[in-house]
């Protein structure tokens, strides 16, 4: 029998906006000096995520951990956002966030994921790479540059 996770993953309401918007400064604060500009996603209004997409969070004792948004677009099924929080980082709830991302992907019948990062956050595009990401386009666009990376899912049985 195996351990329960020490966290536990929910969809959002909007009750949990402010805590989204908390843990998503806290998680990409340390990116500022190094992009010389504030991450997109610690300006998002999560209030309106809630509403528009598919938002999930991790919480650890009531309190929020790490976040996730998930939407639908032209390009397909799109990890939005995520965002964990620095003292929960390497513990494995981000990565519990990308399985749910992949798992509501193909139940909601898509065969792959993309998701864009900024080309400076290395170590990021490093980690998606390694769990299977691929690189298929940059995008330059107000002083910054999105790397885009998809990842084709496993078919369902035929």
């Amino acid at each position: 029998m195996s351990a329960a996770a020490p966290w536990v993953l929910k969809r959002a309401d909007a009750g949990d906006a402010a805590s989204i918007t908390a843990c998503a400064a806290e998680a990409f604060r340390h990116y500022i000096p190094r992009l010389g500009l504030t991450p997109i996603p610690m300006t998002r209004d999560y209030g309106a995520a809630i509403a528009d997409a598919q938002v999930w969070v991790a919480t650890q004792q009531h309190e929020t951990i790490a976040a996730l948004v998930l939407d639908v677009t032209d390009e397909g099924f799109l990890i939005d956002v995520i965002a964990v929080m620095p003292q929960h980082q390497g513990t494995g709830v981000g990565r519990a966030l990308l399985e749910l991302a992949e798992h509501e992907a193909l139940r909601q019948g898509h065969d792959s994921i993309y998701l864009f990062t900024n080309e400076k956050m290395t170590e990021n595009r490093a980690l998606y790479e390694r769990i299977g990401y691929v690189e298929y386009k940059r995008l330059a666009l107000a002083g910054r540059t999105r790397v885009f990376l998809r990842k084709p899912l496993k078919n369902k049985k035929k």
